[in-house]
């Protein structure tokens, strides 16, 4: 018998996430074993009249194809899957892999090459841009693995997560992006962290569960050669299946002069994919109430409650501030006192202290007023 609460996330993609018309073509992709969830996706995309199609892939096979490929496969690959992508109005995206380490091996000049030639174009450019979307991960021994907790925990969690209210996320959100619209001047301290930007013009995009699942951000970028300063993120990242810890970046005019961590030399191989890794395309703070500590997985971490992300590369151009690259990486520092703490201020103001809003109009996504 299927658990009730599949259902309803099911029901939440479809309805609440993606908003399926009649006639729509919806491309479900499955990376993983999970199915009942994505029967209930189907069934939920037929009851609203839209046409489902299934693609399933296999973290194994993907990383043997990427580890002996070649540049022209690759770009048949993209052309093949981009022309797939073209004729879709809706995408839904489903993690569940059994190791998030699976890529770990794969020659970074592949992953470079996979990034430019197909990440880019099928999902920077046309999925996001052009289709209504959502991705989120599936609860299994993996992910429970890497928040420490039981398998069965771990999906009451996820559960709670997952189905929060999110259209009252999205009406608590007004305020800060109305806040977010008028303001130009951002600095932020903390532990290994006094950082200065602009935002001024760029505009704020409220994330209350349209795209991501979970969600709970509110996100801009900076004025691209605006950011000034140094950031250390108290938070491991894992990418391209490698877990990067101690991340630290000083920047001068908008750009990462300097970069270390756990594997400088992997890090900066990274930041050097192209021109516009080394500058920052988004700026995000993070507020879902139930996800409290980092996991490796970035659709959690980056809603950490008093939590922000700074993601080095490509700007998404509904907050733009020009910069393109075939990278997006969000690195999230946490701010609440367990984690050391920290202080944002808007041209000039304290708007968040240690992980808590402190300034009335905004103390509605505080944790205690989302739950």
């Amino acid at each position: 018998m299927r658990d009730p609460r599949i259902g309803q996330l099911a029901k939440n993609l479809v309805e609440y996430s993606v908003n399926v018309q009649p006639g729509e073509n919806v491309l479900v992709e499955m990376i993983g074993t999970e199915r009942d969830l994505l029967n209930a996706i189907v069934e939920e995309v037929g009851e609203k009249g839209g046409n489902a199609f299934v693609q399933l892939t296999d973290r194994t096979v993907q990383r043997a194809m990427l580890k002996y490929g070649n540049k022209q496969q690759i770009q048949t690959w993209a052309e093949i899957d981009l022309n797939r992508m073209k004729q879709m109005q809706c995408y839904i995206g489903i993690r569940a892999g059994e190791n998030v380490n699976d890529l770990a091996d794969v020659p970074e000049e592949k992953m470079n090459l996979y990034n430019s030639l197909y990440s880019h174009p099928v999902h920077s450019e046309q999925r996001v841009k052009h289709t209504k979307w959502v991705v989120l991960r599936y609860p299994n021994a993996s992910m429970a693995q890497l928040a420490n907790t039981s398998t069965e925990a771990f999906e009451d969690f996820y559960f709670a997560v997952c189905n929060l209210d999110y259209a009252k996320m999205d009406r608590a959100q007004d305020a800060l992006a109305a806040l977010m619209n008028r303001t130009d001047k951002v600095r932020i301290v903390a532990e290994g962290t006094d950082l200065n930007f602009s935002i001024k013009g760029i505009g704020a995009i409220k994330c209350s569960g349209q795209n991501n699942i979970p969600d709970g951000e509110v996100y801009t970028a900076p004025v691209r050669d605006s950011v000034n300063g140094t950031i250390s993120f108290n938070t491991a990242s894992l990418y391209n299946g490698v877990t990067f810890e101690n991340i630290k970046f000083r920047f001068e005019n908008g750009k990462i002069v300097e970069a270390s961590s756990n594997d400088t030399a992997r890090i900066n191989a990274i930041l050097d994919a192209d021109e516009g890794a080394r500058y920052i395309g988004e700026f995000a703070i993070g507020f879902n109430p139930y996800i409290l500590h980092p996991m490796k997985d970035t659709l959690f971490d980056e809603k950490i409650a008093g939590s922000f992300h700074f993601t080095p590369g490509q700007a998404y151009e509904v907050a733009d501030n020009g910069n393109r690259s075939s990278i997006h990486w969000d690195l999230v520092q946490i701010q609440r006192p367990d984690y050391g703490g920290g202080e944002i201020y808007f041209d000039g103001q304290l708007i968040r202290k240690d992980g808590l809003f402190v300034i009335p109009e905004l103390e509605a996504l505080n944790p205690e007023n989302l739950k």
